[in-house]
């Protein structure tokens, strides 16, 4: 009767536990989708006369997705009206790919006119990779930037699966075809190619960091081992321009555009769809680790 019981609990343990991870699975693939439909939204300018206009392009959440903040880059820089640009960051970072169209987006449209970056309470990893392309970084002194580095993390479930008595067959062909597969463990040579990956695209990282900042390799290399600063830190050590508020970021790019002192700040007016307004009424924190898919990443690990 008692190893009926101890069962049972294992059972329903098991079954809670598959509930849970489908439910974060499908919300996951939900805001997946949502991220990746990449929808720019309507680019609408206010209707005053004023012609001295500042855009302003929000990266606020885990970089999944560069089609909608690379499409605002675009249109402002080509827009006539938009005598600069600021880049409002408040990110851990996110995947690679996406963080470094974002980068190359920035180079081009500072061809055309200046762009500063203005980072918030968070502005780390893919975060700080976006903002070292812009001509300008303004940081409070209390943001957490830096974590210069990739990560990518992997889940291995083969002891869950013995202890419910369940197993995978796999037909591949390629001996690394199924490496990272929560099934079965990494080999050594499965550690070689990932390491080889993950190191290729750290130099790509901080080569980067590196030209953009017109700083030394090597000494960007020494900052760029995982760790975080403060504002004030990185501003001590080269990685950020200028301690201040957005406010001053504002100042900055009107500064820099030789325009009056009072510009219109202009944005675009997205249309969120029900997923989106839904996470915002609830006050909903998407935990970065938990919805991120499997890949690569310029990301802080501890968002």
């Amino acid at each position: 009767m008692v190893r009926t019981g101890k069962n049972t609990w294992k059972v329903l343990t098991i079954i809670f536990f598959f509930t849970a991870v489908g439910i974060m699975f499908t919300v996951g693939l939900a805001l997946f989708a949502s991220w990746q439909s990449g929808s720019n939204g309507n680019f609408i300018l206010n209707s005053s006369k004023n012609s001295d206009k500042i855009a302003l392009v929000r990266i606020e959440e885990v970089i999944l997705s560069s089609a909608n903040v690379v499409g605002q880059i675009e249109h402002w820089a080509d827009n006539k009206d938009i005598k600069a640009i600021i880049i409002r960051i408040v990110s851990p970072g996110g995947g690679v790919a996406q963080s470094q169209e974002i980068f190359h987006a920035i180079l081009l449209a500072k061809k055309k006119k200046p762009i500063v970056a203005s980072m918030g309470t968070v502005a780390a990893s893919g975060g700080y990779y976006i903002a070292s392309a812009t001509d300008k970084i303004i940081a409070v002194p209390g943001t957490i930037t830096g974590s210069i580095g990739v990560i990518a993390q992997f889940t291995n479930m083969e002891k869950l699966f013995d202890t419910i008595g369940m197993s995978s067959i796999v037909f591949k062909s390629g001996k690394y075809k199924d490496a990272g597969s929560p099934f079965r463990p990494f080999t050594e040579e499965d550690h070689k190619l990932m390491q080889g990956i993950i190191d290729d695209v750290y130099n790509q990282f901080i080569e980067d960091v590196a030209n953009s900042r017109n700083m030394e390799l090597e000494k960007v290399r020494k900052l760029a081992d995982g760790r975080i600063f403060t504002g004030r830190q990185a501003l001590s050590n080269g990685l950020i321009d200028e301690l201040g508020t957005f406010r001053d970021s504002v100042k900055a790019a009107t500064e820099m555009a030789g325009i009056g002192n009072d510009p219109e700040i202009v944005e675009v007016d997205k249309k969120s769809n029900f997923l989106e307004w839904l996470l915002a009424e609830l006050d909903i924190a998407i935990p970065a680790k938990v919805f991120t898919p499997p890949g690569i990443y310029y990301l802080w690990a501890a968002w």
